[in-house]
């Protein structure tokens, strides 16, 4: 037992006086005078902002964000400014550093953060973090998004809408909106807002959405300086799901309707389309609605030939009345020749199956047609009959910039792992 007594002691010290050893060697790596190897510095000497940071007293949130570097031997080298609910301020830092502003409207009643960095004459870096709160705004008006449709399952073609309760016509007020308006999918597809007018906007991704997805809408606005006498309101956020790819081809001139399923043909049906002066409109039209029985008189496209109908396996298509139905008085007619005074008409059975198989937010297509090309806007949604160039030029933020790449452009730069 003596032996024992008498090793363990020398083990201790052995191992003392290795960390000994070890941190007198990590005190001299670290004393050979290069700046960086230190912590940051506290750098509240050397800076200023124009916020109160203590008491009561609130920031006017009408006013921009500004830190400015104190000491003419230092410099600032990054600012990062967000809120309690995540939104970053966007900023612009001089290019000597000596001053960060930000070029973003700050919210109302909103608490942020700033953190700083900094560095001095021997390029040690500094630290620096604040906090303030905004007060109240003088502004009256509040401007609310009302985003469409409502939550559910849709089709691959359906926009989403944002409706404002107040018009925005000033270019940079669009821009301070439209940047607020978040759209996110997954799988991700890149996107952007169109102004259809003052209170109005559309989102649609370049190409349909994926199949299978997942889309989040949000505002970030509350509280966001929009104009002068202006500010966001509220917003309730919207989450949709799309199902498989529908589209529905009519081609006018063949009597032919082509449904596929994520690319795939499945099913063909004989058609009908509008008859010469009632002819079917081309272009991508998005399924609004399906109404299933419904009553049509030709009072409601002023046809000089009278009729008073009630149809089966209604899918309306158009604002103005156009549907995709069963017509079983003009079955010796599909296939063969336009009869319809615009609508697409099909047999019963294949009417059937088309209601079935089709949803609100699924694309019906119409070729080789006489008639005029779907509007984009007013009567439904024919926003997929802008190409994406003219889309994008509905856009604040957009319009007049090159595009940039993809989700899938982007995952094919990324670089892979070894």
């Amino acid at each position: 037992m003596s032996h024992t007594a008498i090793s363990r002691p020398r083990t201790v010290v052995s191992c003392t006086l290795l960390v000994i050893a070890l941190c007198a060697g990590v005190t001299a790596c670290g004393s050979d005078g290069n700046p960086l190897s230190h912590r940051p510095y506290d750098a509240a000497d050397q800076i200023s902002f124009n916020a109160p940071s203590e008491g009561r007293k609130k920031a006017d949130p009408d006013k921009p964000l500004e830190v400015v570097a104190e000491d003419s031997d230092g410099r600032i080298t990054d600012v990062t400014a967000y809120d309690a609910a995540g939104r970053y301020v966007a900023g612009e830092l001089a290019a000597d550093g000596g001053r960060w502003h930000s070029t973003s409207p700050l919210a109302a009643n909103a608490s942020y953060t700033v953190r700083v960095s900094t560095e001095n004459e021997d390029g040690a870096p500094g630290r620096k973090v604040l906090t303030f709160d905004t007060g109240k705004t003088t502004s009256k008006k509040r401007l609310d998004v009302t985003f469409g449709p409502k939550a559910g399952t849709y089709g691959v073609g359906q926009p989403i809408t944002a409706e404002l309760s107040q018009p925005v016509k000033d270019r940079s007020q669009r821009a301070v909106v439209e940047r607020a308006l978040k759209v996110s999918s997954m799988p991700a597809t890149d996107g952007a807002w169109h102004w259809v007018d003052d209170k109005k906007l559309h989102y649609r991704p370049k190409e349909y959405w994926p199949a299978q997805a997942t889309v989040q809408v949000r505002s970030n606005l509350e509280g966001i300086k929009i104009g002068d006498r202006m500010r966001g309101g509220k917003a309730k956020p919207l989450t949709i799901n799309t199902a498989d790819k529908v589209i529905a081809v009519t081609d006018a001139a063949a009597h032919q309707m082509t449904v596929y399923k994520n690319d795939e043909i499945v099913r063909q049906i004989p058609v009908t389309t509008g008859m010469p002066g009632y002819d079917t409109r081309n272009g991508v039209k998005v399924v609004l609605a399906k109404e299933g029985t419904v009553r049509m008189t030709s009072a409601s496209i002023g046809a000089s030939d009278f009729y008073d109908l009630i149809v089966h396996h209604s899918v309306r298509v158009t604002n103005s009345g156009e549907y995709v139905h069963a017509a079983p008085w003009s079955v010796g007619s599909q296939g063969y020749a336009n009869v319809s005074h615009g609508c697409t008409g099909m047999s019963t059975e294949n009417a059937a199956w088309f209601y079935e198989n089709i949803r609100e937010g699924d694309i019906v297509k119409v070729i080789n047609s006489a008639g005029d090309t779907m509007t984009p806007f007013g009567n439904g949604f024919g926003d997929w009959n802008l190409e994406w160039k003219q889309w994008r030029t509905g856009s604040a933020l957009t319009a007049g910039t090159p595009e940039g790449p993809t989700p899938a452009d982007r995952a094919r730069l990324r670089p892979q792992s070894a």
